[in-house]
């Protein structure tokens, strides 16, 4: 059953004051794609940095779906890489159709269209965008990574699932699992959490009310820190099991987790997935870049919150439009002239974050933003 609320009163459903954000474990069968793709991605950019790669992942009971289009002078066997990234994320057990060992690969790969590479293939400065299309970028003050609030603690939610999975520290845990917070805002300042769900995978012999202990009593409490409190509604496993998961039962497919990978909801979204993408790749590098700048623009003390948008055509260096809202938090106008320094073509984001690196499988799961390890993530 679910914690009943002992020190606060209950939050009225129609207050709408309260956003929620919901995050995915790597187990989760979109993220398995996601992570295949982009561990094909650094094989590639191990051996040839300026290979250009779009490759897309379907995985559905024991097939793994391989597509795209890739040109490089590197040789990768896709297949090595894939099953070792299905191992690396804990699908081991071979009594399951997706196992790391039983899968079958199937490939759809040619070489990226010479139209498209006409305009891509240039030198650094005149490099045009490898499509056209909107990304954008957000950060707000209200966390120190500059992130919203209910995606960071919905990614540490399920961060720390696959932590305790991996340590064996809970040895009833599967790979797939999905977090979900709920936090009341006044205003641009979260107050509290109020609401928690977390749907995890587990072994057929574990009773759901060991489930939910751990859940309550230890996860959340470990994760949330200053942010917990005896009144949080918390729900676990609501259909009342959740034994069968991942790809094994469910189809996964590259991409079809952009608001998880982005800002929980909290800031738009271009339409554009990044993982399996090089830096070529606007929809990645361009998305990477809006975030670097919005989180210029908290630094600075421009604003509290921003969201940054640019524009591509296909081909061209040179982006067709650049935005800034502060959403009233700061001025549009001294924050537009600010943005308007930083360098948006997509030769010179390569070079500043130095993107032919293979650094691309620590970005999918967990968010692509607000690890301070990455590039776009320092000042």
């Amino acid at each position: 059953m679910p914690i009943k609320n002992l020190a606060y009163p209950r939050i009225s459903r129609d207050t709408t004051a309260i956003f929620t954000s919901e995050s995915v474990t790597e187990g989760h069968p979109d993220k398995v794609c996601d992570f295949i793709a982009d561990s094909i991605l650094d094989a590639y950019l191990t051996e040839d940095p300026a290979s250009r790669v779009a490759c897309e992942v379907l995985c559905k009971r024991d097939i793994v779906v391989l597509a795209g289009e890739i040109t490089s002078l590197a040789i990768v066997d896709h297949e090595k890489v894939a099953r070792q990234a299905i191992r690396a994320i804990g699908y081991t057990d071979t009594a399951e159709p997706f196992n790391t060992d039983t899968v079958r690969v199937l490939q759809f790969i040619t070489k990226q269209s010479p139209e498209i590479a006409q305009g891509v293939n240039k030198d650094k400065g005149e490099q045009g965008a490898g499509d056209q299309g909107i990304m954008f970028g957000f950060a707000t003050d209200e966390t120190p990574e500059l992130m919203p609030l209910p995606i960071l603690l919905a990614h540490r939610l399920a961060r720390g699932l696959a932590d305790d999975r991996h340590g064996d520290t809970v040895a009833w845990l599967r790979p797939d699992a999905k977090t979900q917070v709920s936090v009341l805002y006044e205003g641009n300042t979260p107050m509290r959490v109020t609401d928690i769900l977390v749907s995890t995978q587990h072994r057929v012999d574990v009773r759901q009310d060991a489930i939910h202990a751990y859940v309550a009593h230890q996860l959340i409490q470990r994760v949330l820190g200053i942010w917990y409190h005896r009144g949080i509604h918390i729900m676990v496993n609501p259909t009342g099991s959740f034994v069968h998961g991942g790809p094994s039962s469910d189809c996964g497919v590259t991409g079809r987790k952009i608001i998880v990978d982005t800002y929980g909801g909290a800031g738009r979204h271009g339409g554009g997935a990044f993982s399996g993408k090089d830096p070529s790749k606007v929809d990645r590098s361009g998305a990477y870049f809006c975030r670097y700048v919005a989180r210029q623009i908290i630094q600075e003390g421009l604003a509290r919150k921003a969201e940054v948008q640019v524009a591509y055509a296909i081909g061209v260096a040179q982006p067709v439009s650049v935005k800034v809202d502060t959403f009233g938090t700061g001025d549009d106008e001294t924050a537009a002239d600010f943005v308007r320094q930083f360098d948006f073509r997509p030769g010179a984001i390569i070079e500043r974050f130095d993107l032919k690196r293979p650094i691309y499988r620590q970005t999918t799961n967990y968010g692509h933003f607000g690890k301070s390890e990455l590039p776009w993530e320092q000042r």
